[in-house]
């Protein structure tokens, strides 16, 4: 797709792009939301609160997605587009502080924040594109769905709370389904994935920070948990390894999965195919799963030495479980391939999980940190054994490749 004509576009050259400092700081918002959807959750922590996080997570997810889509095309020095995205931030600000009362007393103001930046971002789009190019059309089509789905969130907003989850959910399923439809209008036709051109590089770093933003959560549920509490030795091996399980999550993300990702992205025929199904759908398991291990570090902390209940096992096992679920398919969506060690890794967590209704908190965290570590040795130790035999690691092998060798 032909984007480098129109106002206020990134000028593609042959160097990688990199986050901008603006970037960052509208990230700031998302930090608050992260939070407010932490602590949502950690203070209903039942299968309605779960659901009702479920979706309000969707939700801030699909805002910040669009966003990134946006700025992978749109150059954040210009002052325009500065302008436009400290609008944004704004209208997702307003989202974020609606999140505890989202379905209460703030459900309009939550809609009304989702709506409007989903709206306003994305008719600038169609404003500072050249009509002839397929950007511009396809944001004609995306616009439309937004400002439809926007009615349903205010619709929903204005009704009981019973109809207001059903409205919810509807227009939650119409906009995740949007991309997978080539958001199809009637007379206008479907995007295709093929005409998504991304800058790969910055695209899958900005990914990356969003999963440093939710492990930073782990981190502050971590502190701010324990800092309110007597630290007895129980207590503090819980911070111990809550830490360490936060820890774990990173660099099962961060030690080669990122990069040959990122390298995979930015170098294929397919990076707006690639880029819909792996980063924009697919990170969304590895967010959520890191959301739920915090509140179960928050179980932890809490109430080390007592038997979890079987909706805080579901945290504090099933958040590093879905994390890992999320990486398998990410794995076999970028690789075609399967990882068996972490398929089975997430059989464990789940089967940890159960066994947790038999011991203490503070035991099963600990048999859940050994699987991580386990995890971690056995792909170090097969690394290990792949350099002993001459053989390129992972990201070798695609460099080879990348380069004809």
């Amino acid at each position: 797709m032909t984007i480098t004509t129109g106002r206020h576009l990134r000028q593609r050259t042959e160097q990688e792009q990199r986050a901008t400092n603006l970037e960052l700081f509208f990230d700031l918002v998302f930090v608050f939301a992260v939070t407010q959807l932490s602590h949502l959750l950690g203070s209903h922590l039942t299968v309605t609160g779960a659901a009702q996080t479920a979706l309000l997570l969707l939700v801030v997810w699909w805002a910040w997605v669009y966003t990134t889509w946006m700025t992978n095309w749109f150059d954040p020095d210009s002052p325009v587009v500065r302008c436009l995205l400290i609008a944004v931030m704004l209208a997702s600000l307003a989202m974020a502080i609606a999140i505890p009362h989202a379905f209460g007393d703030r459900a309009l103001m939550f809609a009304l924040g989702y709506g409007s930046l989903q709206v306003v971002r994305n008719a600038f789009v169609v404003w500072a594109t050249d009509r002839e190019s397929q950007l511009h059309g396809a944001f004609i089509r995306i616009l439309l769905w937004s400002i439809a789905v926007a009615g349903l969130w205010i619709a929903g907003a204005l009704l009981g709370d019973a109809a207001r989850a059903t409205i919810w959910t509807l227009a939650l399923a119409i906009d995740y389904v949007g991309p997978a439809a080539g958001y199809w209008v009637p007379g206008i036709g479907r995007s295709l994935a093929a005409e998504w051109q991304i800058e790969g590089s910055h695209f899958a770093e900005r990914f990356q920070l969003f999963i440093i933003i939710a492990l930073g959560e782990s981190i502050v549920v971590t502190g701010t948990t324990a800092s309110g509490l007597h630290i007895d030795t129980a207590r503090a091996a819980a911070i111990g390894v809550s830490f360490m399980i936060s820890a774990a999550l990173w660099w099962l993300y961060f030690d080669y999965v990122a990069t040959i990702a990122q390298r995979r992205l930015a170098t294929s025929d397919q990076g707006g195919a690639l880029a819909r199904d792996a980063y924009t759908y697919i990170h969304t398991l590895m967010v959520a799963g890191i959301i739920v291990a915090a509140v179960g570090d928050a179980v932890l902390i809490a109430r080390p030495g007592a038997t979890a209940t079987g909706v805080e096992l579901a945290a504090l096992a099933g958040g590093p479980a879905l994390y890992l679920a999320g990486h398998v398919a990410f794995r076999r969506r970028m690789a075609g391939s399967w990882s068996i060690k972490r398929v089975s890794a997430t059989a464990a967590l789940v089967a940890a999980g159960l066994l947790g209704a038999l011991m203490p908190a503070l035991a099963c965290a600990g048999l859940i940190l050994a699987i991580l570590i386990a995890l971690i040795v056995s792909e170090l130790l097969a690394g290990r054994r792949r350099r002993q035999r001459g053989q390129p690691s992972p990201l070798e092998a695609l460099e080879t490749r990348l380069a004809g060798g």
